[in-house]
C-alpha cells in the first residue's frame, strides 16, 4: 500500500456575479417608454405614470413613485435606473451664471450653462462631445469631435439643471429655467435624430412642459437639415453668420465651403414657419478689424433683406493664442445703428459668466485648460516637497 500523500481536492473556483447595467429611462419617448414596460406586463397608462414622476417630479429613486405598487418598484428598480451625469465641476458667476461640467457613464464630459435674466432664465445645452466645425473664432472648436451625444444625455443636462435650480416639479408659476438654447458643444443639425428625441421630450407638456417657442436651436448652415428641423422639431432658428461675404466665412465658418451664404440665406427664407411673430435669429462675433465696418454692416442688413430676423451681436470673447480680438464698443455701438435704422433689433449680447469662464465660445475648452493648469501646479508642489 502505498503511503504517498494523497492531495486534497481543490476547491472549486468561485466565479465573481456580474450585474447586469442598468438600462437608463431618461431619454426614452413615450412610445420607447411603454414598449419597454411591456416587458413587465404593464398598460400603458403605467407609461405615463412613470412619465410624470421622471420629469414632472424630477425623481431618480422607484421607491418615490407611490402611484405604483411597492412590488412593482422594487422591480424596475432591480433593472432600470433614471440616471443623471455626475457634476464634476459646478461654478456659479458672480452675475447669476452657472456651469455644470457633466461626465457621462462613458467618461466623457460636456458643459451646459445656465443664465438668468429679469423676464427668463435660459440654459445653453451641449449637443455633441467636442465638435467638427473647427470655426477659426471659437476655442471650442478646437477641440476634436469625440462623439454624438445621446438623446438621453441632452435631456439629462436640462434635469441636472433643474435638480440644482429646484426646478421641480416643474409646472411651477415663477419657475427658473424657462428656456433653452442648443448653442454649447458641437453642430445640433449633425447630431438630429437624438436633438429632435431630446426636444421633443423637453417640449411634452405633462413633463418638462417648455414650449417649442422658448427653445432655439443654433447651426453654422448645415443646409441639408434645416427644413427638416422646421418641420419636424419647429423650433426657433438660430444661424451662425459671422460674415457677408464667403472669401471670409470661409474662413472664420468653414462650413460655408460646403454650404456657401446663397444657399444658407436661401434656406433661412423658406425655414418653416418663419414670421414677424417667429424670427431667425442671425448670429454676428464681432471682430476687430475683420467684419465690423460700417460697409460691412451695410452689406449684413441687404443680405438678410426679406427675411423675418434679429441681429445678435456678440462681443469676441478671446483665448490664449488667438488671432482676432473684439471689436471695441464704439465700432459695436455704431454697427448696431445701421443695423437698427434698417428695421431689424440689433441687440448686442451683454457678455455672461465670463468669471467662470462660460461665455460664448469658451465650453470644454476653459475647463481643459484648469485642468491643464491644476495639474501642473499639482506638479510644482509636489516637485517643492
Amino acid at each position: 500500500m502505498s503511503t504517498a500523500a494523497v492531495s486534497a481536492p481543490e476547491a472549486p473556483v468561485q466565479s465573481a456575479t456580474v450585474q447586469p447595467a442598468l438600462k437608463d429611462l431618461v431619454g426614452l419617448d413615450r412610445d420607447q417608454l411603454a414598449e419597454e414596460l411591456k416587458t413587465f406586463g404593464l398598460p400603458k397608462f403605467r407609461a405615463g405614470q412613470i412619465w410624470h414622476w421622471i420629469y414632472h417630479k424630477g425623481v431618480t429613486d422607484f421607491a418615490e413613485m407611490t402611484t405604483l405598487a411597492k412590488p412593482l418598484r422594487a422591480e424596475l428598480a432591480a433593472h432600470y435606473k433614471i440616471g443623471r451625469p455626475e457634476i464634476t465641476r459646478e461654478q456659479w458667476s458672480t452675475d447669476g451664471t452657472a456651469k455644470w461640467l457633466l461626465k457621462f457613464d462613458d467618461g466623457n464630459e460636456a458643459e451646459a450653462v445656465f443664465i438668468p435674466d429679469d423676464d427668463r432664465g435660459t440654459l445653453c445645452i451641449s449637443s455633441q462631445v467636442g465638435c467638427t466645425l473647427t470655426c477659426s473664432f471659437c476655442h471650442t472648436g478646437t477641440q476634436r469631435l469625440v462623439r454624438n451625444l445621446t438623446a438621453g444625455e441632452m435631456v439629462a443636462q436640462i434635469l441636472v439643471a433643474l435638480d440644482r435650480l429646484n426646478g421641480f416639479p416643474t409646472a411651477q408659476e415663477d419657475r427658473r429655467l424657462t428656456n433653452i438654447v442648443l448653442m454649447g458643444m458641437g453642430e445640433p443639425l449633425y447630431n438630429f435624430d437624438n436633438v429632435k428625441r431630446a426636444m421633443m421630450i423637453a417640449m411634452d407638456g405633462e413633463g418638462l412642459g417648455l414650449s417649442k417657442r422658448r427653445i432655439t436651436l443654433s447651426t453654422s448652415g448645415i443646409v441639408p437639415e434645416m427644413e427638416r428641423c422646421g418641420e419636424e422639431i419647429g423650433v426657433n432658428l438660430a444661424v451662425s453668420l459671422h460674415a457677408v461675404n464667403d472669401e471670409l466665412r470661409n474662413k472664420l465658418v468653414p462650413i460655408n465651403k460646403k454650404y456657401p451664404i446663397k444657399e444658407l440665406i436661401a434656406a433661412c427664407k423658406s425655414y418653416p414657419g418663419v414670421n414677424n411673430a417667429r424670427r431667425i435669429t442671425f448670429e454676428y462675433v464681432m471682430l476687430k478689424g475683420v467684419n465690423d465696418s460700417l460697409e460691412d454692416a451695410r452689406a449684413l442688413v441687404k443680405l438678410i433683406e426679406d427675411i423675418p430676423a434679429k441681429i445678435n451681436l456678440i462681443p469676441f470673447n478671446p483665448w490664449p493664442g488667438v488671432e482676432y480680438e473684439c471689436s471695441d464698443d464704439e465700432t459695436i455701438e455704431a454697427f448696431a445703428q445701421v443695423v437698427l435704422k434698417a428695421g431689424y433689433a440689433s441687440p448686442v449680447r451683454t457678455p455672461r459668466g465670463r468669471d467662470i469662464l462660460a461665455a460664448c465660445g469658451q465650453l470644454k475648452s476653459a475647463s481643459e485648460r484648469l485642468r491643464k493648469k491644476d495639474r501642473i501646479a499639482a506638479i510644482a508642489a509636489a516637485s517643492a516637497g
